[in-house]
Formats: C-alpha cells, sequence, structure tokens
C-alpha cells in the first residue's frame, strides 16, 4: 500500500486558511511568523482576516497556498510514499518532500507569482474549461483556430481547461462547443497560464529556480509537465523551469501513480479541488482532504 500526498494550485485559497494551525501549533506558528518575515508583509494578517479580493491578489495568493499546504503537512509528520502538485501545488509537493528547504520553496512562490502578474499585465489572455469532449478533439480543435491557444490544465476524463490568448479562446469556446462540448465556460483569470504566453514569466523564474538549491527528495515527485515520477534534482529543476509555459498534466499523474501502486490519496491545504479530480480518474481508490489537524 502506498499513500500519496497531493496539493492544491491558486483559486482553492479562502479567509481563515491555516489559522486553526497557527493557533494551535508552536512550531507552525514560528514558519508562518519567518514566512512574513521572507515576504516582507504580514501574509498571515490577509489568510486569517482579510477579504476574500485581497486575497485574491496573486502576489497573495501563491504564497497563502503554498504556506498553508506546506505548513499543515509538517504540523501533520507526514511521511508520503510518493506526492504531486496541481500547477503552484508542484512547490508544496517538492518542499514536503525534501527537493527544497522551506525557506527557498517560498522564495520561488513569491518569485513566480510576481513574475506571472508582470505577464498577464503585459501578454493579456485568458482561459476557458470544456467539459464533456475527450482530450484529442479539444486538441484537435484548438490547434485549427488561429493564434495561441493550447490544452492547459488536464484536470479529469471530461474536463480540460484551455489557455492562449483572448480571441483565440474565444473562437476555441464557439468550436468546441460546436464539437459537442457540453460546456467551454471563460474561467475568471486575469491571464494565459500554462501556455507559450507565459514565456516571459518562465524565463523570470528560471534565473530565480537555477540559483536555488534543489536536494534528493524522500520520494519520487510526480510532475506537472510530463506526470512522470522524479527523484533526480537536477531533473526536477528542468521540468520545474518548463513548467509555467506547459500544460498540467493531472489525470495522467494520477493515472501514473494508480499504476504505480499507490492506493491512497491524501489532499494537503485548502479546499478540495483536487480530492473530487481524483475521484473523477478513479471511483475505487481511498481518497481524502485535509485542510487542518
Amino acid at each position: 500500500m502506498k499513500h500519496a500526498y497531493v496539493f492544491p494550485g491558486q483559486g482553492s485559497q479562502a479567509v481563515g486558511m491555516g489559522k486553526e494551525i497557527y493557533d494551535n501549533v508552536p512550531e507552525a506558528k514560528a514558519l508562518f511568523e519567518k514566512a512574513n518575515e521572507i515576504l516582507g508583509f504580514r501574509i498571515t494578517d490577509i489568510m486569517f482576516e482579510g477579504t476574500p479580493e485581497e486575497l485574491k491578489q496573486t502576489k497573495v495568493t501563491q504564497p497563502a497556498v503554498f504556506l498553508h499546504s506546506v505548513i499543515l503537512a509538517k504540523a501533520l509528520g507526514v511521511k508520503p510514499d510518493a506526492v504531486a502538485g496541481h500547477s503552484l501545488g508542484e512547490f508544496s509537493a517538492l518542499v514536503v518532500a525534501g527537493a527544497l528547504s522551506f525557506e527557498d520553496g517560498l522564495k520561488l512562490v513569491s518569485k513566480r507569482a510576481m513574475a506571472m502578474q508582470k505577464c498577464c499585465e503585459q501578454q493579456p489572455g485568458g482561459m476557458a474549461a470544456v467539459l464533456g469532449l475527450d482530450d484529442k478533439t479539444v486538441e484537435e480543435v484548438c490547434a485549427a483556430v488561429d493564434g495561441v491557444v493550447i490544452g492547459a490544465n488536464y484536470n479529469c476524463p471530461g474536463q480540460l481547461v484551455i489557455s492562449g490568448a483572448d480571441a483565440a479562446v474565444d473562437e476555441a469556446c464557439v468550436k468546441l462547443k460546436e464539437a459537442g462540448a457540453r460546456r467551454a465556460l471563460r474561467l475568471p483569470v486575469g491571464g494565459a497560464f500554462h501556455s507559450p504566453l507565459m514565456e516571459p514569466a518562465r524565463q523570470e523564474l528560471e534565473a530565480a529556480i537555477a540559483e536555488a538549491e534543489f536536494m534528493t527528495p524522500s520520494c519520487p515527485v510526480y510532475q506537472n509537465v510530463d506526470a512522470l515520477p522524479y527523484t533526480d534534482a537536477e531533473l526536477i529543476k528542468k521540468n520545474l523551469i518548463a513548467q509555467l509555459t506547459a500544460p498540467v498534466r493531472w489525470t495522467q499523474i494520477v493515472e501514473k501513480m494508480l499504476e504505480d501502486g499507490v492506493t491512497e490519496f491524501t489532499e494537503l491545504g485548502p479546499g478540495n479541488v483536487l480530492q473530487g479530480l481524483v475521484s473523477k480518474v478513479s471511483r475505487e481508490v481511498a481518497v481524502e482532504s485535509k485542510s487542518t489537524l
């Protein structure tokens, strides 16, 4: 029996996240305070008592979700047999597996958030959720559209998020509905995440990742870019650099983990999005989500 821990990405945040751990675990409180120092502002104030609007700022959201996941995992003392994270969650997974230090992980997540925010302002774009079509059909429709639009988040069978230039995403939505999609719905996000339009952010993040120290993780890390398990620090680094402009292959990650003998999944962090996605890939597997102790 293998137990995998999985970590959510941006969009799962909620006001009050992490407060119970902060209040009840002195070691957790110390880590949250260290994060306030590293970031140069009191992110805990926004996490625990801010408004949803304040928490939705990319420079806040990404570190907040990362902190909640990682500090909860440390408070629980988890010993995973495998880890994976959805988009931003891959950084949480790497820290929990010991491939990155807490400090370096947080600095990279903060850098990533700032670079993505800047990129969104310079390179307008968007995303749309497509429901009820197989991946191949979505890919073929996107390939036939003029302009940049690609499959970006392979979330579960029948649910794929596309990403790209605004006009191309809109055109793809029309064509996908004609092709039989149950829904093709624009998402309220500020940019074309996990598409070639994120290239300036990828370059900025690459420089920061290159400087960070990566170590051999304590268990395999299943990475977004190709859904394969890695323990080689240099390859992990390379895949992480590619992640911002490449699709998140979540369906394939879950399928590969199941193939490799994972029988239990626990989602750590705010929300329960991944619990739902894992269940849609396999109804047989044991899956739970934990957002507090």
